[in-house]
């Protein structure tokens, strides 16, 4: 499943543009019970969709500003680490699901 135009993010890893936008099923109003995550895929030929649950919780102030914030470096690191494992993002396919808690990002992203 292809992600909204509308609302996405472009970043550049290792040369390949992708898309990627925090994810609205991850990132809901609660105030527990929930955890940040982002869903990522390639920008011009989208295939298996990458989903990446950082493990931190997901904490809205009242003000509907969210209290951790996802970078593009933790994005950048989050898909090297997925393409590592096996992540093809030009082959259709099942969401490919990583699991970030404990993978500090890439400082030079």
């Amino acid at each position: 499943m292809a992600l909204a135009r509308k609302g996405a993010r472009r970043i550049v890893v290792d040369g390949v543009a992708y898309r990627w936008h925090v994810s609205r099923r991850r990132l809901c109003c609660d105030y527990e019970g929930h955890t940040l995550g982002y869903v990522a895929e390639h920008a011009t030929h989208p295939g298996a969709t990458l989903v990446v649950e950082t493990g931190r919780p997901a904490r809205l102030r009242p003000d509907l500003a969210p209290a951790d914030l996802v970078l593009p470096r933790e994005v950048a690191t989050g898909i090297r680490t997925a393409r590592a494992r096996g992540w093809t993002p030009t082959e259709p396919g099942s969401p490919f699901t990583l699991q970030l808690s404990g993978i500090a990002p890439d400082q030079d992203s």
